[in-house]
């Protein structure tokens, strides 16, 4: 087989994939996880076949999937594929373009450009601030979190690209409680320290308490969220940003998911002063609904971005243009932008739109049928997130496990203020009316069944 009709199989076995994907079980069965030990087996002494290899890949790995790019899959915040975002990741596999460089790859350089307009101008960020493709909201954060410790450090005269933080001058750290693991991470790959910041008490949504904030005496790295991971709720960020500028300090945005209730009318109230910030990270994999992997980061002050992250050498002269790798951790990395500008252009403003407030709406119809139920919802459904408790959290534990199995819908499970709870994320474009429906019918059975026993 040749290469064409190696790609053309691949397409029909794509397509083929995903046109049963509604009608099968949301989680692999036990048969589909064992079977995948065939992958298990000692290097080949040869060359394989590639169409063998792919037929391989699609008859054992296919069955073996989660069906995220279904509409039922609730567990985390993870958007499917929209059509043209799915055809342009086709399309620029078969590209193989290394997007660190503009020589590299015009193409990718200009769509990237042009899709970080689009989306500062989409999420109400500053037009001067500059922009960045990275894996994930983890990359974003952290590249947001090396240009404010540039900023901060430069400030107290100090030049951490070049001296490192060995004996660098200190700097308040300031999160909320409830920040999200990705951050401390994050944090730590920055050198910055998982606990060594100071802790900021959260509200019952899980709000930063902005009349909490320590006295700042000096310029500090204060990290806020856009879309708490579990209640979806939005720090009081004009609040935050009016006490931080008093100091100088540095405010970042944890946005991975609530950034983009921005592109809502409805929503977009969520985001006042967030645009007050001086960096935002954010994922197009989540909401915008693009192929994994795909992070973006935004920080005001380009300069502190490109100082933090620039990289020089002989062979690498620089352009009259933009380089991308000069504002990302990676150097070598795939086109990120070229799916996020498909489906930019393919949805347009009022589709954007209309995907994120049809999913808030689903979660609203989530809670509304959980409540009726007799079941307890416990937070503010303000955007696409929603936590239920059955009862108490051996029943709540039993229903997310019985919902898991079923293969109806799939739900995952967390702690909300020490207390077990279901969360449901509705972050797919091809989450519809039915998909609700049937889900929620399938949670209420699995909560009647649970609490019977």
């Amino acid at each position: 087989m040749d290469r064409e009709e190696l790609l053309s199989d691949a397409a029909q076995r794509a397509v083929s994939y995903l046109r049963r994907i509604r009608q099968r079980s949301v989680a692999p069965s036990e048969a589909a996880v064992a079977a995948l030990q065939r992958f298990e087996e000692p290097l080949p002494a040869g060359p394989c076949d590639a169409a063998e290899v792919l037929k391989q890949l699609d008859e054992v790995g296919s069955p073996g999937t989660v069906a995220n790019a279904g509409g039922r899959f609730f567990g985390f915040v993870n958007g499917g594929s929209v059509p043209a975002a799915l055809a342009a990741n086709v399309l620029a596999a078969a590209w193989d373009q290394n997007a660190g460089l503009r020589v590299m790859s015009p193409v990718a350089a200009v769509l990237e450009d042009v899709a970080i307009g689009w989306i500062k101008e989409l999420l109400g960020l500053p037009n001067v601030a500059a922009g960045s493709f990275v894996t994930g909201a983890t990359m974003a954060n952290m590249t947001c979190l090396v240009a404010a410790r540039h900023a901060l450090l430069a400030r107290l005269g100090w030049d951490v690209e070049a001296q490192g933080l060995f004996g660098a001058p200190p700097f308040q750290v300031i999160v909320g409680d409830e920040v999200h693991a990705s951050l401390r991470k994050a944090l730590a790959m920055a050198g910055l320290g998982r606990d060594r910041v100071i802790s900021v008490p959260a509200d019952s949504q899980g709000r930063m308490r902005s009349d909490a904030l320590p006295k700042l005496s000096a310029p500090a790295l204060i990290c806020i969220q856009a879309g708490n991971v579990n209640t979806g709720a939005f720090d009081r960020a004009h609040e935050i940003c009016t006490a931080a500028g008093a100091s100088g300090s540095w405010v970042h945005v944890d946005g991975a998911f609530g950034l983009w209730a921005a592109c809502a009318p409805e929503r977009a109230h969520l985001m006042q002063g967030f645009g007050e910030a001086n960096s935002w990270a954010t994922d197009a994999h989540k909401w915008l609904n693009v192929p994994y992997d795909c992070g973006l980061a935004f920080v005001s002050d380009g300069a502190a971005l490109y100082q933090a992250l620039n990289l020089q050498a002989a062979y690498l002269a620089p352009g009259a243009l933009r380089d991308p790798m000069q504002w990302t951790p990676e150097s070598s990395r795939r086109a990120r932008g070229v799916e996020v500008w498909a489906a930019l252009k393919s949805l347009g403003r009022s589709g954007l739109a209309e995907m994120v407030e049809r999913t808030c709406k689903h979660a609203q119809r989530f809670a509304g049928g959980l409540c009726a139920a007799g079941y307890t919802v416990l937070n503010d459904v303000v955007i696409n997130q929603v936590l239920v408790r059955f009862d108490d959290d051996e029943t709540t534990q039993a229903v997310i496990e019985a919902v898991q199995r079923d293969g109806t819908c799939w739900c995952g499970g967390t702690v909300w203020h020490g207390q077990r709870a279901m969360r449901i994320s509705v972050s797919s474009w091809l989450t519809d009316e039915e998909d609700v429906e049937w889900s929620l019918d399938a949670i209420l059975r699995a909560a009647k069944r649970s609490r019977a026993k």
